[in-house]
């Protein structure tokens, strides 16, 4: 993995900050609304699963179990996936963003320290296998990745083979539970 430079914090990385933060807290205030956009179809779920990825260390446990049940409505299984899976990739840029801007401000927890030696070992591979497993901590690892300055084109490509995995599997899942709920 190529060596990061290191870049004093400016007046770039503050706004990064401040805009992911922002994101964060917008998200929360409307959890309830968002709930909503389920009813709009596919771009909806893309809405709702992009801006649930977009918080910064505020898990939304709801996301998976979701992924599953739509899995059960929606007749195609695997464009469910790939929709989920790129809107999570996505949203997960914010977390990226804030450990990019704020890179001093996030080294402090352990669990952060255990993560970011994780991802200057593995690189790329951890992100990806961060990404595919259902996994509470991931926004860590995105800060992590910002952090160490990871490219964030790299980071994007990572998290989004192994979040759509992750997403189509889920979706299959509701999919064949519905099939068989249905056949008894």
């Amino acid at each position: 993995m190529e060596e990061p430079k290191q870049e004093k914090f400016g007046i770039k990385h503050l706004l990064m900050l401040l805009a992911s933060i922002a994101i964060s807290v917008l998200i929360i205030i409307f959890s309830k609304e968002l709930r909503n956009l389920e009813q709009f179809g596919y771009i909806g779920i893309f809405l709702l699963m992009f801006l649930g990825n977009a918080t910064v260390l505020v898990p939304v446990p709801v996301l998976a179990p979701l992924n599953i049940l739509l899995g059960g409505i929606f007749s195609s299984p695997l464009l469910l996936g790939l929709t989920v899976g790129v809107a999570s990739s996505l949203g997960e840029l914010v977390g990226y963003l804030a450990g990019y801007s704020g890179s001093g401000i996030v080294k402090s927890s352990k669990v952060y320290k255990k993560i970011e030696l994780q991802v200057e070992k593995y690189g790329l591979w951890a992100i990806l296998f961060l990404a595919l497993i259902p996994n509470p901590l991931f926004d860590v690892a995105g800060l992590a990745a910002g952090a160490l300055g990871i490219k964030w084109w790299k980071f994007l490509i990572a998290v989004t083979i192994g979040k759509t995995i992750r997403a189509i599997v889920f979706a299959y899942i509701g999919y064949t539970g519905s099939l068989l709920i249905s056949k008894q």
